[in-house]
């Protein structure tokens, strides 16, 4: 028995293609307590979404799924389907990406939200319309009761990501995993959303999983950070710790390519060079190490380990002990692209 509502544990999802194995995700553990939230955060391509869809088993048939993912006294993935599916919604709710896809077109806002609370026998179907009512009004929905008749279609991006928000609601789950629920919308559309997802985690009293790729949010909304790079967590900590003193060198270039009010006007951003490694032939050593500034002989050789760098703070780095904390300025931007390969100037990090 445990305390903590979620506990991964060496995560490993592997997809079979024509072109070889896709190494989505490469042995990944963390935990989830009560009322927190945690970000996830990474580049496209970096395994986010794929850890989401694993610990829901909604993988598909071509992918691979090895470790543990226990909710409670469960173990999720030796579940059958049948009771997966009980999970879904009631234990672990899901907000989806993209709600357009989610969303059936041919059924109305009120009746998919209603829905989702009927059909797991709480309420009759009035009291479940009733219920539906109040969560579209909880998560912002103007005049919810006159809305409830629309379809997904007649709404804007923005309302129907507060109506999946409502739909995760409806039977009070214990965890909700948002997968990048602001992608696509404006600002001010987002701040909304995030003020829909704020009403949401309040109500039910469910801890928060946030997958995003933009820091700012996770800034502002989770207790504990991951960074994701090539399918592996490269650093973890609560968010403060991320922030303002980062030990990992994509973290640090994350973190450095964000606009800063503080900066001189017309000063140029310092992006990450390169891109990201397939994960169909990883390079050896640390994925990392083609864009890294601070990259010498040993990571070639070794891929670093998840250590303790700080109380409740792991980097995978093998230099992350000499590294100074929360240095952004370590990609400077004077990098260049040949064309063939990307020239990333080499920093001297001082050792002792």
């Amino acid at each position: 028995m445990t305390d903590r509502l979620l506990e991964v544990r060496d995560l490993s999802v592997d997809f079979s293609t024509r072109e070889g194995t896709v190494q989505a995700v490469r042995g990944l553990s963390f935990d989830l307590d009560p009322l927190e939230t945690v970000g996830i955060v990474g580049e496209s391509g970096s395994g986010k979404s794929t850890v989401a869809l694993a610990i829901l088993g909604l993988l598909p048939r071509n992918a691979t799924v090895t470790g543990s993912v226990r909710c409670g006294d469960s173990e999720l993935t030796r579940l059958p389907e049948r009771d997966l599916a009980k999970v879904r919604g009631s234990t672990i709710a899901y907000i989806p990406q993209d709600p357009l896809t989610s969303l059936n077109p041919g059924f109305t806002i009120g009746w998919q939200v209603a829905e989702a609370i009927w059909a797991k026998g709480a309420e009759s179907k009035r009291g479940a319309h009733r219920r539906a009512v109040e969560l579209l009004d909880t998560v912002g929905i103007p005049r919810a009761a006159e809305q409830m008749g629309r379809y997904p279609h007649e709404f804007s991006g923005g309302m129907r990501q507060r109506v999946v928000i409502a739909i995760a609601m409806a039977n009070d789950p214990r965890i909700m995993i948002a997968d990048e629920p602001t992608t696509a919308l404006d600002v001010t559309i987002q701040a909304q959303v995030l003020d829909a997802l704020r009403a949401a985690r309040e109500k039910t009293r469910a801890s928060l999983i946030l997958i995003t790729h933009d820091l700012g949010i996770v800034a502002g909304m989770a207790d504990r950070v991951m960074v994701m790079y090539a399918g592996k967590p490269v650093e973890t900590a609560p968010t403060d710790e991320v922030f303002y003193r980062s030990k990992m060198p994509y973290t640090l270039g994350l973190l450095g390519s964000l606009p800063r009010l503080d900066d001189e006007r017309g000063s140029p951003l310092r992006p990450i060079p390169g891109t990201p490694p397939s994960l169909l032939t990883l390079p050896s050593g640390c994925p990392f190490r083609p864009r890294c500034p601070v990259s010498f002989d040993r990571c070639v050789a070794e891929e670093p380990d998840l250590d303790l760098v700080a109380s409740d703070h792991r980097a995978a780095c093998h230099r992350s002990m000499e590294l100074e904390p929360g240095d952004t300025s370590l990609f400077s931007a004077t990098w260049r692209d040949t064309g063939d390969e990307v020239a990333v100037d080499r920093t001297e990090v001082p050792r002792g």
